[in-house]
């Protein structure tokens, strides 16, 4: 990141409030604790803050946990459960192994909001509203979260591995993938704009930066100095996403895209000639486009079978499911 950026002065950027009309969702509501737990958003804001201030890379990571929610059967907290004798979790398959963070951070934030509601607000809800407080923490719009999810009471380790797509994707195996969750080109663009946050692994983008030809030259040169071109090697050194202002919610990424910069695969594949060339473009040139757009689509994402029925609980510990009584 730029030198002239610091964190202090991220969190004292004035951000873009995106207002949503809609209001209820598939049974869902940005009121639904309205009531019953009014203390949910600045409890679980001040926790995001200060997770956020402690370690910026932080928001990054909360907001990935939403999205490989969101992509395994709905967002419904199935992400956040512990293996178990006889139960097989999804922190421990290829997409999420090694690489999914963020638990602890939620835990807190569960912890605190019994406190305030005790056995009122899910898992699902709660990293709902964490992955928005991490993108307005880090100078991104703000929206009006659909509550009102309940907690899964299993885990579908089968279809994480098949459904969240990888830094070796092609675009139409991204389009593929988004369509299976009813999400179109445009969400697929405008929610891979969350890549303006965050690091990634080595291994991850080692064939990119030796083997692709459309990459900047300089860029692939810098990060081979600290990701070997030896398999087993220096796999889980990090690189940032977006070299230019990674932990700054903004349209760096799409810029980057533009001049080749782009450091997974999957994201230069966005801008190489193919169907979503134009939208990069336009994100690239209009960040207030993207912001709208991605609010938008983290609103579809976050609507996509919400689980609210019988099946479904409020967990009181988001890594376990409650014991049946």
């Amino acid at each position: 990141m730029a030198s002239s950026y610091s964190f202090m002065a991220i969190v004292t950027l004035s951000f873009l409030i995106v207002h949503v009309d809609v209001v209820k969702s598939d049974g869902l509501s940005t009121t639904y604790y309205a009531s019953s737990c009014p203390k949910l958003f600045p409890t679980v804001k001040s926790i995001v803050e200060s997770a956020i201030k402690k370690e910026a890379r932080m928001g990054a990571s909360l907001l990935r946990l939403f999205f490989h929610d969101c992509f395994v059967n709905g967002c419904d907290g199935s992400v956040l459960l512990d293996d178990a004798p006889n139960f097989i979790g999804e922190k421990n398959v290829p997409p999420n192994k090694n690489s999914s963070r963020g638990f602890e951070v939620i835990d807190e934030v569960k912890s605190a909001v019994e406190k305030v509601c005790p056995g009122t607000v899910s898992c699902a809800d709660i990293v709902a509203t964490v992955a928005r407080d991490s993108v307005v923490m880090l100078g991104g719009p703000s929206w009006g979260i659909q509550l009102g999810r309940k907690d899964a009471r299993a885990t579908n380790p089968v279809v994480t591995n098949v459904s969240i797509p990888t830094a070796r994707a092609n675009l139409k195996e991204l389009i593929l993938r988004f369509s299976g969750i009813a999400l179109n080109k445009r969400d697929l663009v405008a929610l891979s704009g969350a890549h303006t946050l965050g690091q990634a692994q080595c291994h991850n983008f080692r064939k990119r930066i030796y083997n692709e030809t459309n990459i900047d030259t300089d860029l692939a040169q810098q990060r081979r100095s600290k990701c070997p071109k030896a398999k087993g090697s220096g796999d889980h050194h990090l690189a940032p996403i977006d070299a230019q202002t990674p932990i700054v919610f903004d349209n760096s990424y799409y810029k980057n895209l533009v001049q080749k910069k782009g450091l997974l695969h999957s994201d230069q594949q966005l801008f190489s000639g193919g169907k979503t060339d134009s939208i990069v473009r336009e994100y690239s040139e209009h960040q207030e486009s993207f912001f709208n757009d991605f609010v938008s689509a983290m609103i579809k994402m976050g609507t996509i079978n919400p689980l609210i029925g019988p099946a479904g609980e409020i967990r009181l510990n988001c890594r376990r499911i409650n014991p049946i009584v």
